[in-house]
């Protein structure tokens, strides 16, 4: 009965290092999408007081003597930029670390530990 006692306080006691290790993790994921976030809403809308700003300026530059290709380069551009932006997006997106990757790889790891045990 000894031993088993023994076993049991183990596997709990490595369950619990597992769960930390899970907490710490979505820790960090929970700040790492919250600055995502914020940092995003600001660089967007201050981009898009920017491309306004710029927009109207190239608009009214030439309103007088190219006005259609003024309007049409900046649609042209708006898309470009659009196109860029998302590229990058997706690319963050496929780039970025699974979730709960190091739990996961301690719990593989222990799971192949007790199987060797029982061998």
């Amino acid at each position: 009965m000894g031993a088993m006692a023994q076993l049991g306080a183990s596997a709990l006691a490595m369950l619990r290092t597992r769960i930390e290790l899970a907490c710490v993790e979505f820790v960090e994921a929970r700040e790492h999408i919250r600055d995502m976030v914020v940092l995003a809403a600001v660089g967007t809308v201050l981009g898009l007081f920017a491309l306004l700003f710029a927009s109207l300026f190239v608009i009214a530059y030439f309103w007088d003597s190219y006005r259609l290709a003024a309007v049409g380069g900046v649609t042209l551009f708006y898309i470009a930029i659009t196109v860029l932006i998302f590229a990058r997006l997706r690319k963050i997106s496929r780039d970025a670390p699974a979730p709960f990757a190091a739990t996961l790889e301690e719990l593989e790891n222990d799971a192949a530990a007790l199987r060797r045990r029982s061998e």
